[in-house]
């Protein structure tokens, strides 16, 4: 063999090698292909613009490798056709401009050191790409554009996909999701069940997805009128909680966890910060509440908000604590982890998830808890102090 071959075969090795990317000497970077769902188009079940929905699949192995963890992709929504079609012309609409290989880390790792009770579990990625949190089921067409809203459809073509594959024969089970994705775990969270064996564990986490239903600086329902508009476009509320939806004199408000929460069958766990800066910056404080841009300091950096404003954001806090204190208090095999961090989503990333200097509540990592509530070992109900008195906390305002 000629030195020209050599190099060849050493190249070929190198790029086909398993999918671990070292960054100078320190945590290994695993990064997961993408897979199609090639038996989607029997479904109907579309992205925006027509491209085939796809996930990320890490085997599991060894005790772990008849569990499996299923996470929501986020990415906020659309809720009118201006909208939905930009996103479908982006990664958030279509596989075709998605990375096809994801970093999967945190609750995601399958290093025992970063994810100490799931590393080991085939954990899956869902790409999101139809704009309502996988519970749409309807079409546009204009005679020129097109638009596919087919996130149930999505949903159950994953899982379909999924069962032969190990799935329909799990022990443990966890779906979870972030912000858009945690509030897919509300809404699909006993459907998952559904799937999955009589015998088998099945529980539910939602991080930075519990979206309050409330009004903002100027008084007015935006974020409401904003579902309002969403379910009616993409045809989302034949696949709300019908138990919800029945009970509620107005159904539209069963996209909001908070509603919807009660008549959720399966143990469920949220994970969010009080202080959610999603919700700060698009339900609390939008855009048309201050068109003088008196929060603007603040909504930047915390620091900079006078004590007027803290007020305000204090009262967020107590109104999601006042949401959640039936939950708290009611729900035997739920769980809750509500910190005081500036930040959105906190179980994908590393150094939020579990690392020597992510945030914790007494002395426990989001990870801990939420390891300690799916095995029942321990009390897995942990609300943190009000702002400032947290310095754990990786604000990322």
């Amino acid at each position: 063999m000629n030195v020209n071959s050599i190099f060849l075969l050493n190249l070929v090795l190198f790029i086909f090698r398993p999918c671990l990317v070292f960054s100078n000497g320190e945590q290994g970077r695993l990064l997961v292909n993408m897979t199609l769902v090639q038996n989607a188009s029997a479904l109907g079940a579309y992205c925006l613009d027509g491209s085939l929905p796809a996930y990320h699949l890490h085997r599991g192995f060894g005790a772990g490798e008849n569990n499996w963890l299923l996470q929501f992709e986020g990415g906020g929504w659309c809720n009118d056709i201006k909208s939905c079609l930009d996103r479908s012309k982006s990664r958030r609409g279509s596989t075709r401009y998605m990375n096809k290989w994801e970093t999967f880390s945190g609750i995601l790792s399958n290093n025992a050191s970063f994810n100490p009770d799931f590393y080991n579990w085939n954990r899956v990625k869902i790409r999101y790409c139809d704009g309502a949190s996988f519970a749409g089921d309807a079409e546009f067409y204009n005679g020129t554009s097109l638009l596919y809203f087919r996130g149930q459809r999505i949903w159950q073509a994953i899982i379909l996909d999924l069962l032969p594959k190990g799935l329909g024969h799990a022990k443990k089970a966890l779906l979870s999701g972030c912000s858009a994705g945690g509030l897919a775990t509300f809404l699909h969270c006993d459907n998952f069940t559904s799937y999955l064996p009589r015998n088998a564990s099945v529980k539910c986490l939602s991080d930075a997805g519990f979206f309050l239903d409330e009004k903002d600086l100027s008084l007015n329902h935006t974020m409401r009128s904003f579902y309002e508009d969403l379910i009616t476009l993409q045809g989302v509320e034949p696949n709300l909680n019908q138990n919800c939806t029945t009970t509620l004199y107005y159904p539209h408000l069963c996209l909001f966890p908070q509603y919807a929460l009660p008549f959720i069958r399966t143990p469920f766990f949220i994970l969010n910060s009080a202080y959610d800066v999603y919700q700060f910056h698009h339900i609390l404080v939008p855009p048309s509440s201050d068109p003088r841009g008196h929060w603007n300091h603040c909504r930047n950096n915390v620091t900079a908000c006078n004590p007027s404003q803290l007020n305000i954001l204090q009262g967020f806090r107590k109104d999601m604590l006042a949401a959640l204190r039936v939950f708290y208090y009611y729900s035997r095999r739920g769980g809750m982890y509500i910190n005081s961090c500036f930040t959105h989503c906190q179980s994908e990333t590393q150094d939020t998830w579990f690392a020597v200097d992510s945030p914790r509540i007494h002395n426990k990592t989001i990870a801990q808890t939420v390891g300690d509530w799916y095995f029942s070992r321990n009390v897995s109900k942990e609300i943190d102090c009000a702002y400032p008195f947290d310095t754990t906390c990786r604000n990322t305002i």
